[in-house]
């Protein structure tokens, strides 16, 4: 009995040992990457290796990163716009949008989504799809960190320079490469609300050839863009209604 004490408290010692060891290392990654542009992303070797295994030989992921400065300031506007209006307000999660997402679920209607950006952003640079309670538990946790530790245009940085915008494009970059051929910056109001329009199924979708729903789901987007004040928006002081339900 003696003898097992001492394995007991030298195993539980070690768990301790690794599990702050791993806090610290995360908090170090997050804290470089708000200087740092991340080279790849999770879901980013998530959809190689699935294409790997799978044997698309024919797949070839597009990603460049692009500089806040070298962006239209329509896309990042366009991104909140659609996804996620409270952004510039809140900590990391939009607790409304989660109790109306959990009464909607409960009455049994079409649920709205309730991942805010800086969720999505915290899934998309560290996590991989799925729906299981650990990988939501992650993310919260990598939520608070990014939100503790990057400003809010830097969520933004890298959300609209990771997030998937066709089969295989991540990124605004090579978004504005493959379907409209012009340079980031010189995205239009319309391009950008069209790019913003795919995001619930970029698989499915296209910006350069939109469906009638992404064209009116892009449509909203740009009105929308035009009633939150346009991009001086992303600075303001003022929370918005909540306008999302069309």
């Amino acid at each position: 009995m003696t003898s097992r004490r001492p394995f007991a408290a030298r195993l539980l010692r070690c768990i301790v040992l690794l599990m702050i060891s791993w806090l610290a290392l995360s908090w170090l990654v997050v804290v470089a990457l708000r200087f740092v542009p991340p080279w790849t992303s999770a879901v980013m070797m998530e959809r190689q290796l699935g294409a790997l295994v799978r044997g698309e030989k024919d797949f070839h992921l597009q990603h460049r990163w692009v500089p806040w400065t070298q962006v239209s300031p329509y896309v990042p506007l366009a991104m909140v716009a659609g996804e996620d209006q409270k952004f510039p307000f809140h900590h990391g999660f939009d607790f409304d949008s989660i109790q109306n997402a959990m009464d909607a679920a409960d009455e049994g209607r079409r649920l709205r989504g309730a991942s805010t950006i800086s969720q999505q952003t915290a899934k998309n640079l560290f996590l991989w799809n799925g729906r299981s309670f650990v990988r939501k538990g992650l993310e919260a946790y990598f939520t608070v960190l990014i939100e503790l530790t990057w400003p809010k245009q830097r969520i933004l940085e890298v959300y609209m320079n990771i997030a998937e915008l066709g089969d295989g494009i991540y990124g605004v970059g090579a978004a504005s490469d493959a379907f409209f051929r012009v340079p980031p910056a010189r995205l239009s109001a319309a391009q950008a609300a069209r790019l913003a329009a795919v995001l619930p199924s970029p698989r499915r979708f296209h910006a350069d050839r939109p469906t009638a729903y992404v064209q009116g789901r892009a449509n909203w987007i740009q009105q929308q863009m035009g009633q939150l004040g346009g991009p001086a928006y992303l600075q303001s002081h003022t929370p918005p209604r909540d306008t999302r339900r069309r």
